[in-house]
């Protein structure tokens, strides 16, 4: 709740159209398949900046194949691709899943990344480069529920809650 409020209006704007834009995004590379863009996006996100993964998402659907990153991102990239549900093959209790419903529904009412920028909104501590536990379920539904809970008090999505916090933590230094 804190970082909510410490945000500008700009960067409370461009949170709350974060996954707005990258839907419209992944329904601009894969015309009427946004669901398989937003698996691949997701897939090849572990690691990359948002410029990153895009280029790496739009070079993938316009070679056929995914490339650019370890094995295990470009193998699931490429099921998806391929036609295997994105559910089936990303990590959906987990940072990817739910990247991928986020981008695929940006209203989803339940959805919410907990990757490090999250966790560490959440815990009120930059980790640097310490583990912060989030391959745990447990730990990130708990994290997870916080943003749910903020959410709820603030009146919208745990998703936009998540990116307007994230893009304040990212810009704070600015």
């Amino acid at each position: 709740m804190t970082k909510w409020h410490e945000a500008t209006a700009d960067q409370k704007a461009r949170g709350l159209q974060w996954y707005a834009t990258a839907h419209e995004f992944a329904a601009e590379i894969a015309a009427g398949e946004t669901h398989k863009v937003a698996g691949v996006l997701a897939a090849l996100s572990a690691n990359k900046s948002w410029a990153e993964n895009c280029r790496l998402a739009r070079k993938a659907f316009t070679e056929g194949r995914a490339s650019g990153h370890v094995r295990d991102a470009i193998t699931k990239a490429n099921r998806i691709m391929e036609g295997t549900d994105p559910s089936e093959v990303l990590t959906m209790h987990l940072k990817t899943g739910a990247f991928y419903l986020c981008i695929a529904d940006p209203e989803n009412p339940d959805a919410v990344v907990i990757d490090r920028h999250a966790h560490d909104i959440a815990v009120r501590e930059i980790y640097g480069q310490r583990d912060r536990g989030l391959g745990a379920v447990g730990r990130y539904n708990v994290l997870a529920d916080c943003y749910r809970a903020a959410a709820r008090d603030i009146g919208e999505v745990p998703s936009k809650v998540q990116a307007v916090t994230w893009v304040a933590h990212i810009e704070r230094s600015r």
